[in-house]
């Protein structure tokens, strides 16, 4: 592959020397590519300020061979997400999972699974542009990257043994094998995290559910509380780090959610339903 053009979500750039900049992008044709732009901080004409995370452009990449880094040639802006910026709970969940593909996404792979990949970046930065995020939607788009990515964790059969899972009650889950086992099988095993089958049961549903139904997914706090911990453990098990944007995250959305309900039970119309 030598020149071709592409949509591309900017994941993250930096300075390089006095004039060019390193920028990580992830496209629907390679998945995430790292390519030098040369010349960004003097070129208005071939870049014209469009080089900033978030924003999704059309490139034109000249990728060989012979060289140790592609050259990003040229780029147009289409698209900025101009509302997650002002709002501090989706700047930090948006910064998360750029972060979150940036370490995972693939550089090349079958072009279905980088477009499908591409289109769950552009929709979640589009979710999180129409609403003010919280903990119930960090989990979900969280838990789709991790399908778009390919490391979709396995939630209604035994890993081990292919049994389907019975309708209620708890059940375990083991990180390093990818999703729930049976209790047979869990005799065999250490480490294991307990979950009920209801918070199994909606993590399904946030998988199926379009994005602009996400806020509409029933999510007791109690389930989803043990969706967060299952949900951070099998994150962390594949990035094998913590990333930088992740405790950020946490204290902006918990920080949030506190206010709601401190909000919520100093109203007269609690626990009212018409």
């Amino acid at each position: 592959m030598a020149s071709f053009v592409t949509e591309a979500l900017v994941l993250r750039v930096f300075d390089f020397g006095e004039s060019d900049a390193v920028v990580h992008l992830l496209t629907p044709e390679t998945g995430r590519l790292v390519a030098i732009a040369k010349g960004a901080k003097r070129s208005r004409k071939r870049f014209s300020g469009a080089l900033d995370f978030f924003n999704q452009l059309r490139v034109q990449v000249d990728q060989r061979p012979s060289r140790p880094m592609a050259r990003l040639e040229h780029a147009v802006l289409l698209h900025a997400f101009q509302e997650i910026r002002p709002s501090p709970s989706r700047f930090a969940l948006a910064c998360y999972l750029l972060e979150l593909l940036g370490r995972l996404a693939p550089e090349g792979g079958p072009r279905g699974d980088m477009q499908r990949l591409f289109a769950f970046a552009t929709g979640a930065l589009s979710t999180i542009a129409r609403r003010e995020p919280d903990l119930r939607l960090r989990a979900l788009l969280e838990l789709r990257a991790l399908d778009a990515l390919g490391f979709r964790p396995e939630l209604g059969h035994c890993v081990r043994c292919g049994k389907e899972l019975g309708p209620a009650g708890e059940v375990a889950f083991h990180v390093a094998d990818g999703g729930t086992v049976c209790g047979a099988c869990a005799l065999k095993i250490e480490g294991l995290l307990r979950v009920h089958l209801g918070t199994l049961r909606a993590l399904e549903q946030g998988l199926r559910l379009p994005a602009e139904r996400l806020d509409r997914l029933a999510f007791p706090e109690g389930a989803l509380r043990e969706a967060r911990r299952l949900l951070a453990r099998f994150t962390r098990f594949h990035l094998g780090i913590e990333l930088r944007s992740e405790r950020f995250l946490e204290e902006i959305l918990s920080a949030a959610e506190s206010r709601t309900r401190a909000t919520d039970s100093s109203s007269p119309e609690q626990g009212v339903r018409t």
